[in-house]
């Protein structure tokens, strides 16, 4: 009898082991989430983070999401897929400034499909990297605008600048 439910014991647990639901896999990082579609929506809080860490591995303080320049981003990346090309950076930061920010700094760009590609992109060319890296820098806004009829499909405006006037 020991020996039939030494058999028993093993293949039992076995069969419980096969009926256990499958683990499920965690949802894409929102840093490899297209932006290459109508309804998608930056992870503005990642961004600050990835973009907070970079900084930081570089003895600079992090950023904070502020509301106004991540409207001004969104209203950046809208007109750029509306008129189908990258803005002026010089322009929009004149914009920025005009509004009460103090040292603005902008990247815009097109082509990236996802955060991590932007800000792979942008840690690569200098001229980027130095609104990434902006010492006087404490806020931050980010935004994308998909247009799907587009060469390029997805537009970036990211801003940072120095506290408010």
């Amino acid at each position: 009898m020991k020996r039939l439910i030494l058999l028993i014991l093993p293949a039992l647990a076995l069969a419980a082991c096969q009926s256990e639901k499958p683990v499920q896999r965690s949802q894409t990082p929102s840093f490899y989430v297209s932006m290459a579609r109508a309804d998608a929506v930056v992870d503005a809080a990642m961004a600050r983070d990835m973009i907070g860490a970079y900084r930081g591995n570089n003895g600079l303080r992090p950023l904070t999401l502020d509301p106004d320049l991540q409207a001004a981003a969104q209203a950046e990346a809208d007109a750029m897929a509306r008129a189908d090309k990258p803005s002026s950076a010089e322009a929009f930061k004149a914009r920025l400034a005009s509004s009460g920010f103090t040292a603005p700094a902008a990247n815009l760009s097109a082509g990236y499909h996802t955060l991590a590609e932007a800000f792979s992109g942008w840690r690569e060319s200098p001229q980027h990297n130095r609104v990434l890296l902006d010492s006087r820098a404490t806020r931050i806004g980010i935004a994308t605008a998909y247009t799907p009829n587009s060469k390029y499909k997805v537009y970036w405006a990211l801003a940072v600048a120095a506290d408010r006037r």
